[in-house]
């Protein structure tokens, strides 16, 4: 079983900065890659961000030049740094990550965090 944590969502004025985090814990051998989906009322779930072991980073295009996702190998953490965010930016964030859960098994699993609010007002 995995678990995913997330912290770090809250209300902020348009301009300012959050950081999201997320960490993942339990049977995880590796995980491949981690980052955060945002969904907006009446809008489908979108990719914000992800971010592989290797370091490979993929942003959406409304996310580009102004957040910045991380990891943390030695903890299975994965951070969103928003900044200059705008009232579009209100949406729940999850985190997302796809582990590997042994060495012998080569499947890849996905798992979903439990979603942060992030509301920015004008």
């Amino acid at each position: 079983q995995v678990q995913l944590v997330e912290s770090g969502g809250g209300l902020v004025q348009a301009g300012g900065s959050l950081r999201l985090s997320c960490a993942a814990s339990g049977s995880i051998w590796k995980a491949n890659v981690m980052g955060f989906y945002r969904q907006a009322p009446g809008h489908e779930r979108e990719l914000v961000a992800t971010v592989t072991r290797p370091d490979i980073r993929d942003y959406a295009e409304s996310a580009k030049g102004r957040f910045i996702i991380s990891r943390n190998n030695n903890n299975n953490t994965v951070y969103l740094q928003m900044n200059s965010l705008r009232q579009e930016d209100t949406a729940v964030y999850y985190c997302w990550v796809r582990i590997r859960i042994a060495t012998f098994d080569s499947r890849e699993r996905e798992y979903w965090g439990q979603g942060t609010q992030v509301t920015v007002s004008s």
